[in-house]
Parts: structure tokens; sequence; C-alpha cells
């Protein structure tokens, strides 16, 4: 069973600039490195058990083995941590199930106390956490696929491995792309599978005879429980969330954590796996502005923040910082939109 949690994000996300990145085309995104889990695992605190690649934790998979799979493993705490995983997204569609205990959870769009059996569904653009941020006693099992997407409108690719029918694949992935909602009670038979699959998690591919083709039959019984328990759902289609228009709204979201980043149309619109004229589009119908005028909006806006925000902090810097590689344009610009220059602009915050 899962309870929701009636305040929303009690503790603001925080910045994951100093994470590792991972690419598609032009877009930069955060991974997780699952940092504070690897620390509390090496001071003893949980035990950690996980094949991984990336910067995921746990027992390296070699290339070529089960390709898509970005990590499989479980973490047993004993008794109530002081860790959690902060926000972050992930390079794949991530599947957990909560096995034993109790703990937090939480997307932009709520939070949740999981209890056992509850299953948890989060797509790459989904920004989450586990634990609020403390991790109570509990055995969290939990599986990263990359299915090739970064962005909600493009098509979704599950690995050959996965022993899905293609009609049982294209149901899956219709159920999770045109559906959103993170947290299900779950079912039994999702909770057996990944029962039997944390059995194997110490068996390594390549090492174990076998375990290979263990892990490929143990993850694709997850996959098979997983689209049976949502197959019990009542999921109402929105066609709107795999639209490139929501890419584009998505991208523009984040757009003040990257504005110090190079951005072109061509790079813009190659971030949302879109064409110039396709992005332009849906830019100017979200916000009645071109591509590049809202990109300088943007930095401007937070460079009149940051000016005031940070007294100490030269005005070159601020506008390198915000995206822009001349102060003589930043200060054109800058005067254009609010009228004084930026040291004016600092000037009258001081008065």
């Amino acid at each position: 069973m899962l309870r929701p949690v009636d305040n929303e994000h009690p503790v603001a996300p925080t910045a994951t600039a100093e994470a590792p990145r991972f690419i598609d085309r032009d877009a930069v995104y955060h991974a997780d490195t699952c940092a504070p889990l690897a620390a509390a695992a090496a001071r003893g605190e949980v035990e950690l058990r996980a094949l991984a690649r990336g910067t995921y934790p746990g027992t390296r998979l070699t290339d070529g083995t089960l390709p898509g799979l970005r990590s499989v493993g479980l973490w047993d705490a004993s008794r109530p941590q002081t860790w959690g995983l902060d926000w972050h997204r992930n390079e794949g569609i991530e599947i957990t199930c909560l096995l034993h205990g109790n703990v937090g959870f939480a997307t932009r769009s709520g939070a949740w106390r999981l209890d056992p059996g509850a299953v948890t569904v989060t797509r790459p653009w989904q920004e989450h956490r586990v634990g609020d941020p403390r991790v109570d006693a509990s055995l969290l099992a939990w599986i990263i696929l990359d299915v090739g997407v970064r962005r909600p409108h493009q098509a979704w690719v599950w690995p050959e491995w996965a022993a899905l029918a293609p009609q049982d694949a294209a149901r899956l992935t219709e159920l999770l792309q045109y559906n959103e909602h993170p947290v299900w009670r779950g079912a039994p038979a999702v909770t057996a599978a990944f029962e039997r699959l944390v059995r194997l998690v110490e068996r390594v591919p390549g090492r174990d005879p076998g375990a290979e083709s263990q892990l490929r039959i143990a993850i694709s019984e997850v996959l098979l429980a997983v689209l049976e328990m949502l197959e019990g759902e009542r999921i109402e289609r929105d066609e709107a969330l795999a639209s490139p228009r929501r890419s584009v709204a998505l991208f523009l979201e984040e757009l003040d954590e990257r504005l110090g980043e190079p951005w072109t149309l061509a790079s813009m619109a190659s971030a949302c796996g879109l064409g110039r004229t396709q992005f332009s589009h849906y830019c100017r119908e979200l916000t009645n502005m071109s591509p590049i005028e809202h990109l300088n909006f943007r930095r401007l806006s937070r460079a009149a923040e940051l000016l005031r925000e940070r007294p100490s902090a030269s005005v070159t810097e601020i506008a390198f910082e915000c995206g822009f590689r001349s102060s003589q344009y930043f200060a054109t610009a800058f005067r254009r939109q609010f009228g004084v220059t930026p040291s004016g602009w600092r000037a009258g915050a001081a008065a």
C-alpha cells in the first residue's frame, strides 16, 4: 500500500551541476550517481548489491552484456538511515519495488510514503528522490533500463534480449508513454518477480555460467509482471504526454539551469530531438517569442537576479555565467530590456 504525503516537496530540488552527465544529441542530462547510497554502503550502514555500468555503483557489467541495462540491484537497510537519494533523473526508465519496510518517495507531481509491495516507475525526464531525506529500514530493489529516449515524444526501443513478444512490448510502451503516474500499489506477481531477480544479482555475467541468461529471463519476468499490473489499472491514455510540444515545454522549464551553455537554434532543437522549424513553432506557441529571443530573455532575467544577489561579483562574471560571451553586448541587451545599465540596476537595489 502507498500513502500520499500532503505537503509537496518540503525541500526544494538542489542543483545537480556536479553530477556526471550523459548526452543525447546536444541534450545534456545529469546522471544519478547514487553517491549517498554508495557512501553509506562503504560505511557499512546499508548493504548494497548491484550490477551496473556508467556512474551507478555495483559490480561492473562488461561491454556487450545485457546492453541497455544501466543498473539492477537492491539496498538492504536494517535500521533507519540519515542519507537519501536527492533529486535526480536516470538515463533510462527506472522501475523499483519496495520489498520490505517503508521509504519516502517524491516527484515534482507529489510525494508518497511507500509500503511493502509499492512499485515506482520514472522516465528519464521525471526528476525524483528516494528518502525524505531519511531512509527508514527498508529493502528496495530496482531496474534501470535505457529504452533509447530522453524526451517524451521519442520512440521507445526495448533491449533485444528482453523476452517480450512484440505486441506485449508495444503495449507496455503505450501504458508507460501515455501515462506518467509514478507510484502504483503493485501486485504480488511484481513483488515475486523482483524477489527472484535480486537473488541473481551476485552472479556476474561473463564469469558465472548461465548468469546472463538467468538475468535476461528474470528482468523479462519483471517487465511482464509490470505490464499485467498496469493492465489491471484504469489508465487513461493522455496523448499530450508524448507530444513534441511537451518535449519543448520540458526543455524550456530546464533552461534556467543551463543558461551558461553555448546554445544556438540548432542545438536547442537537437536537444529536443526536433528540427529547427518544429522547435521554433512550439517555442513561439509556448512563450510568444522565438527561441533566441526567449533564451536572451531568460539569460537577462537571471542576470538581473544575480546582480542583486551577488553584489561582490563583477558585471562581466555574471554576464559570462549567464551565457553572454561579450560584456559589451550584455550591457547593451540589458539596457534594452530593463532601461538601465547593469551597474545602474545594481545601484538601484542598494539605494
